[in-house]
């Protein structure tokens, strides 16, 4: 089929070096698509014709624009993080052609990127951000072939921040909280769930007849349910008794303020900030409720696959930061080759002593 419609635009398809090339002629207009194809036919049986993608055409500007409106905004969680990281891609790539740009631009970028005492962090994060929406331009929108952006080494980040509220600090910071910010530190320091997970949640998503929560992560795109420990099937027993909701509605908030309204993330992290302050502790943000959680388990002896459930993992990587805390659950295994040969061990001791 060598000429065909997608929508009102008419298309042309043809053999070239042994594959088969499907391009847009940009136009609607039926005899002109023609003679574009006989023109093309013609130069490649001339060895004149070019194969140009697509993305030749159209600068670095205009595939993060499709990836933010096509991608990001539908898709992520991070989308405000990911307009920042554009901020400083523009300046350097705005203009150029998605196929033109090069490691060596890159590289380039990177170095400047250093001498503004960017953290190697924020400038793998825009890498990625670059990496990603090329891996949509090469497979879905066929803009181009070769995804610069793998050919460059990353930055060296230092390690994750090792940082969890000691028990005496969990005291001392749901005192210093308002009440609609003290339930929601407590449910995240009892189910590890991240802050939009929490915010997001509905009433119909709790089972308290069943002492589980569904909880739907919109930056893994999983569903997960988690089992309500005893503080936290408590906190939403006191909550549903109280009616502090309208439960006759499917789609009311699990976690409103003290008006019932809805909470905003900007919102929470003020009054959070401030319940820290007032509270006196420091170098502490409200992701580090969910390292808590973890350390908490992982301190328990709880075996990591269960930690990876709870916290809704995708990848076991992510779960063994927390792996130097789990001295106990390695502690019962050597108990277990203890108890296998505890007939012997008595031996292997006295001669040992000998």
């Amino acid at each position: 089929m060598g000429l065909y419609k997608r929508g009102q635009t008419w298309w042309i398809s043809f053999s070239y070096n042994g594959r088969q090339v499907r391009q847009s002629t940009e136009t609607d207009d039926k005899k002109l698509a023609e003679k574009i194809y006989h023109k093309v036919l013609t130069e490649v049986a001339e060895g004149k014709w070019l194969d140009k993608l697509p993305g030749a055409k159209e600068t670095f500007t205009d595939m993060m624009d499709k990836y933010m409106e096509e991608y990001s905004k539908p898709n992520k969680a991070s989308y405000s993080r990911d307009a920042i990281s554009i901020k400083h891609l523009l300046p350097s790539f705005g203009d150029y052609y998605v196929t033109d740009i090069t490691p060596k631009l890159i590289q380039q970028y990177k170095t400047k990127r250093r001498r503004e005492n960017a953290s190697p962090c924020s400038i793998n994060r825009e890498l990625a951000l670059m990496k990603h929406a090329y891996t949509l331009a090469i497979n879905e929108w066929e803009w181009a072939q070769n995804n610069p952006v793998k050919q460059v080494s990353l930055e060296k980040e230092p390690a994750p921040r090792d940082r969890w509220l000691t028990y005496e600090e969990e005291k001392d910071l749901l005192q210093a909280c308002p009440v609609w910010v003290r339930e929601i530190v407590l449910f995240a320091l009892e189910t590890g769930c991240r802050r939009g997970e929490m915010l997001s949640i509905l009433w119909r998503e709790s089972d308290l007849s069943k002492k589980v929560v569904t909880i739907y992560g919109k930056k893994t795109g999983n569903r997960r349910t988690i089992p309500l420990s005893r503080v936290s099937y408590e906190l939403l027993k006191i909550k549903h008794k109280a009616k502090l909701t309208v439960l006759s509605s499917t789609e009311n908030y699990l976690f409103v303020d003290s008006f019932g309204q809805k909470i905003g993330k900007d919102r929470l992290t003020w009054a959070f900030k401030s319940a820290l302050k007032k509270a006196g502790i420091t170098d502490f943000r409200f992701h580090n409720l969910r390292h808590t959680f973890a350390t908490r388990l992982s301190q328990a002896g709880v075996d990591p696959y269960t930690v990876q459930t709870l916290m809704g993992h995708k990848s076991f990587s992510t779960t063994k930061r927390y792996a130097h805390h789990h001295t106990e659950s390695l502690r019962r295994g050597i108990t277990v080759l203890d108890n296998d040969r505890i007939e012997n061990c008595d031996n292997f001791i006295t001669v040992l002593s000998q």
